[in-house]
């Protein structure tokens, strides 16, 4: 029986190889700072990459919001502090969610279920794919604050949207609605709050009955593609099928396929 790592602002589940992590701070709308939030999703990246029996990984969050981003009255005492001490704090703190997602080795699906808001936004844009509650909104809304995206948003937004789009949203500090987000490509689905979590697992098991070994490789693949140059993302690409044509799961798989029946894969 796999450990499972226990957050301690969150919960976290793992079932048919679908690990579930859910931000458990609602009396805070699940402010990424001022708790241990940060250190939680760090924790529970490392620990998703280290166990082999996860697939797939799902966040989402408790009660009527999904992350209200950073704590803003906990802001104020920063501007008394040095533009040092300042940066420093967020390499140190934010900044290390978009490092430690950006290096999940499985599909991660943001099932967002209320107001995903600043560095909430970001945090449901790290994520590969995301769903959406009728009842989410979505917000890049740092320079309403006189603040820019300190956690990667200027990174992540105009990949998903467009350099365009993501300008308006951006200097707007505007909100936007389910419907609209599913518009512009930020979301790939909109469904009524009680089918939020049934269709992010609908979802993740479809991936999860996936050879695992191979899923992990695809996803690797997929972020490489983002900074290596054709030729050398080739090369990569030949060493990965070449792995991949020695698992067992490969074999089974073909079998399955000639044999016309459903795989079963073993992860090896």
């Amino acid at each position: 029986m796999t450990d499972i790592h226990k957050p301690v602002d969150a919960t976290l589940t793992l079932e048919n190889r679908v690990a579930v992590f859910t931000l458990n701070r609602h009396d805070v709308r699940n402010a990424l700072t001022g708790n241990n939030l940060i250190q939680d999703i760090v924790d529970t990246c490392k620990w998703v990459n280290a166990t082999p029996e996860v697939s797939v990984l799902v966040i989402t969050g408790d009660g009527s919001a999904f992350s209200a981003g950073g704590n803003v009255k906990a802001m104020k005492a920063q501007g008394s502090q040095t533009v040092g001490h300042v940066a420093q704090t967020y390499r140190d703190g934010i900044q290390r969610i978009p490092q430690a997602v950006q290096s999940l080795e499985v599909p991660v699906i943001a099932a967002v279920n209320g107001p995903a808001i600043g560095a909430g936004c970001d945090l449901s844009l790290m994520c590969d794919i995301r769903l959406a509650s009728t009842e989410a909104i979505f917000g890049e809304t740092f320079v309403n604050l006189g603040l820019i995206s300190g956690d990667g948003g200027a990174w992540f937004l105009p990949k998903i949207v467009g350099y365009q789009r993501a300008v308006e949203l951006t200097f707007s500090g505007r909100l936007v609605k389910a419907d609209e987000a599913l518009t512009l490509g930020m979301v790939l689905e909109v469904v009524e709050p009680d089918q939020l979590m049934p269709r992010a697992l609908e979802m993740a098991r479809l991936f999860a009955s996936k050879p695992p070994i191979t899923t992990r490789y695809t996803k690797r693949l997929m972020k490489l593609a983002e900074r290596e140059q054709l030729k050398d993302f080739l090369d990569q690409c030949a060493f990965f099928q070449g792995v991949c044509h020695q698992t067992a799961d490969h074999q089974e798989a073909v079998d399955a396929f000639i044999e016309k029946r459903s795989a079963n894969f073993a992860g090896r």
